[in-house]
């Protein structure tokens, strides 16, 4: 049942530490009478971003912070489901944003329920789709929780007055007036919207210091190439140049040589769930290499039929983790389809990343489909290529019998 304002003793905060969560602890107790607000923090790779975090939220007026470390559960549980479905929204956003907010999400429910919490709190603007994604899976583990939402009810119109309360109640921010930059960082990615990105015209300033932070530009990047080999079991990544790591460290190894080379920079006006166009610049090195080594894998592994419907569920896939879908019945439906194509997926392939570019460099199997011996142009002793005109008299027949009515125009 949703409570009451006035019953409302207990928050639990989705908390990153940025300006709207930030200024939303004062804000929750003006308007809530008072009640204590607990913050939770999902780490999912922000880095440096968590640094501090806990005494700030104290200082704020939290009774205290859960800081969670989720990026094995991340990783394991949501990107690579993601990557070996092959997943690309609108075929440029590698979903970065999205598939970290059910992880946190459900993690936030878990802590509300042991800390016997009356609602959850989310910072999620009512133009995002963050606001569905958080509270989707909510819904999903607390169906009759209370949630407030403030971006919906406040006073605040903009950014801009959200600094000047946050001025007013002391808190420190990282960000000002000039930098303002709504960014979301994680392991897999870093996304950029604001301010010069809200016009399309305008060419993203990617050598400007203090913008791209996961690598630099390709103009920046070194002139010789670095080859890289990723190896995967069953569609999962499982070593670099032979190296074995787990998923984690996968990421964090190929954002590294990614960043170095320019890979993975994105700019996008993508369509959000709400019904508007929002323009993004998105960071995501070590994802771009993975999705690239990932596909080329499956060229040689997976037989045409599977290898072409499996780009219409990669489609439907990424549309419902971009809305917010995780926990549902067709896309726990669309994974176990995606799990039996990949029974096959393993192997080693090998890139070139130059300037911005993945080059492929070389693709090995042992379950390769691919047959040197049927594919040759030089002479063969497998394939008689007799066989090819019965075959195209029947595949052709549908056609011929249609202009023979003179039905082809």
């Amino acid at each position: 049942m949703i409570k009451k304002k006035e019953d409302i003793k207990k928050v639990v905060l989705a908390y990153s530490g940025g300006l709207d969560t930030s200024i939303i602890i004062p804000w929750l107790k003006d308007n809530y009478n008072n009640c204590e607000v607990i913050a939770v923090s999902g780490n999912v790779g922000q880095g440096t971003e968590l640094d501090g975090l806990e005494e700030k939220a104290i200082a704020t007026g939290a009774s205290k912070l859960y800081i969670e470390d989720l990026n094995k559960e991340f990783v394991e549980e949501y990107v690579f489901p993601t990557i070996k479905a092959g997943a690309v929204y609108e075929g440029k956003y590698l979903l970065g944003t999205s598939f970290a907010r059910p992880v946190i999400a459900k993690r936030i429910v878990e802590i509300a329920k042991a800390e016997g919490a009356d609602a959850i709190c989310h910072g999620c603007t009512g133009k995002g789709n963050d606001q569905v994604r958080f509270e989707l899976a909510i819904k999903a583990y607390a169906p009759d929780m209370t949630i407030i939402a403030p971006w919906r009810t406040w006073e605040f119109k903009s950014r801009e007055e959200e600094i000047a309360y946050a001025e007013e109640k002391k808190i420190p921010l990282k960000i000002n007036r000039e930098t303002n930059y709504s960014k979301d960082k994680n392991l897999w990615h870093l996304s950029h919207e604001g301010l010069d990105l809200e016009d399309p015209a305008n060419e993203p300033m990617y050598n400007k210091e203090g913008f791209l932070e996961l690598g630099v530009s390709p103009e920046q990047a070194p002139d010789k190439p670095t080859y890289v080999t990723v190896s995967f079991e069953k569609g999962i990544p499982t070593a670099i140049d032979g190296e074995k790591m787990d998923g984690v460290a996968i990421i964090e190894k190929l954002n590294r040589l990614g960043g170095e080379n320019g890979i993975g920079i994105t700019d996008m006006v993508e369509n959000r769930l709400v019904g508007m166009k929002a323009r993004g610049v998105y960071e995501t090195p070590g994802g771009t290499i993975l999705y690239t080594a990932h596909a080329k894998l499956e060229e040689i592994c997976l037989d045409r039929d599977t290898q072409h419907y499996k780009t219409l569920v990669a489609n439907r896939f990424a549309e419902l983790v971009y809305y917010g879908q995780w926990y549902t019945p067709l896309r726990e439906a669309l994974s176990a389809f995606v799990d039996s194509t990949q029974q096959t997926v393993t192997g080693d392939v090998k890139l070139k990343l130059y300037k911005g570019n993945i080059i492929d460099a070389g693709v090995t199997s042992p379950y390769s489909l691919y047959d040197p011996e049927i594919a040759t142009f030089d002479e063969d002793e497998v394939y008689n290529q007799n066989d090819s005109a019965g075959f195209i008299n029947l595949f052709g027949l549908p056609i011929q019998v249609r202009a023979k009515k003179g039905l082809i125009k």
